[in-house]
């Protein structure tokens, strides 16, 4: 699937939201990327055989503080 080097990580690994975006579309709220994964504007994941990943937003976005 992947042709550059180094390769992307595959899609099963922990860290595959690093492969390159291959297609990117904000207005629709994804990007597919090299290993097959659809990333969602929510965080959330489709992996290529069908799983869906919840959301993962670090705990505290977005949030301030006054000072």
């Amino acid at each position: 699937m992947c042709q550059h080097q180094p390769p992307c990580p595959p899609a099963v690994s922990a860290d595959r939201e690093s492969a390159r975006l291959v297609a990117h579309h904000p207005e629709q709220g994804w990007s597919l990327l090299c290993n097959g994964v659809v990333l969602f504007e929510d965080t959330g994941e489709l992996l290529p055989d069908g799983r869906a990943i919840a959301p993962h937003r670090p705990v505290g976005a977005g949030l301030t503080t006054a000072a």
